[in-house]
């Protein structure tokens, strides 16, 4: 089903995709979409929705399995909560991109803003996987709790891809940066580890299905990335007790 959003109040789109899913419909293009917001959210499996535009925050909030796909940039809180699904931008996102999401994929062709994978989560068969081509700002997997985060720097002629604060009070998860990142960069919480065969592995694969996805050549080597894991689970353990 094919909708022009152009000049559509985002509770009338979003109601309108709610009535075609009430009468069978599971695919959509949305054109023209200019910063509606809450656009697929809570959708679950069979659900996809491609749009033509640039949508509003909170993207994919809450998603539950749906798949959705921007030809365009993103802004603030894509796939915040999201618990499954996919949610792929072929541009730029906003600010805490992946907010406390906890399953499903998101895959970003170009930069991220501030706050990117705050308190990701994973729990029992969900696992959150968040990648960005580009370059990311400051606090990059703040309290971070599980799933993998990983920063390309492919639109990064030089310097790191990451700002500072990366993966300040992070406690679970893993963290991958291609390229060099400096020991002020990071959150006292975490540190460097080697990436061993079946960690590379894990992530080729991710990095493989990001690529196509994306549509760019899948052209990584494990000597470029930098590997980050929390030094303890309760970092703050004696903060607020003793």
């Amino acid at each position: 089903m094919r909708i022009d959003a152009a000049g559509i109040y985002y509770r009338d789109l979003n109601d309108r995709i709610h009535a075609a899913m009430g009468n069978g419909e599971r695919e959509f293009v949305l054109e023209n979409v200019r910063g509606q917001r809450y656009l697929g959210t809570g959708l679950g499996d069979g659900v996809k929705i491609t749009i033509n535009g640039v949508p509003g925050n909170d993207l994919g909030a809450f998603m539950n399995g749906a798949e959705v796909i921007v030809n365009g940039n993103g802004q603030d809180g894509v796939g915040n909560t999201m618990n499954a699904g996919r949610i792929v931008i072929r541009g730029d996102a906003g600010d805490v991109l992946g907010h406390s999401m906890r399953g499903g994929h998101i895959f970003v062709r170009g930069d991220a803003g501030y706050r990117t994978g705050i308190h990701m989560k994973e729990y029992r068969e969900r696992f959150p996987v968040l990648v960005v081509g580009g370059t990311v700002r400051d606090y990059l997997g703040e309290y971070m709790a599980g799933g993998i985060l990983a920063v390309l720097g492919l639109n990064s002629a030089d310097g790191s891809p990451v700002g500072e604060f990366v993966g300040t009070g992070m406690h679970g998860g893993v963290i991958y940066i291609r390229g060099g990142v400096e020991p002020y960069q990071l959150g006292k919480e975490v540190g460097p580890d080697e990436i061993k065969d079946q960690a590379w592995q894990t992530l080729e694969r991710i990095l493989a299905d990001y690529a196509a996805r994306v549509g760019m050549p899948a052209e990584f080597r494990r000597e470029e990335f930098i590997r980050l894991l929390p030094k303890s689970t309760r970092p703050y353990g004696k903060l607020y007790a003793y």
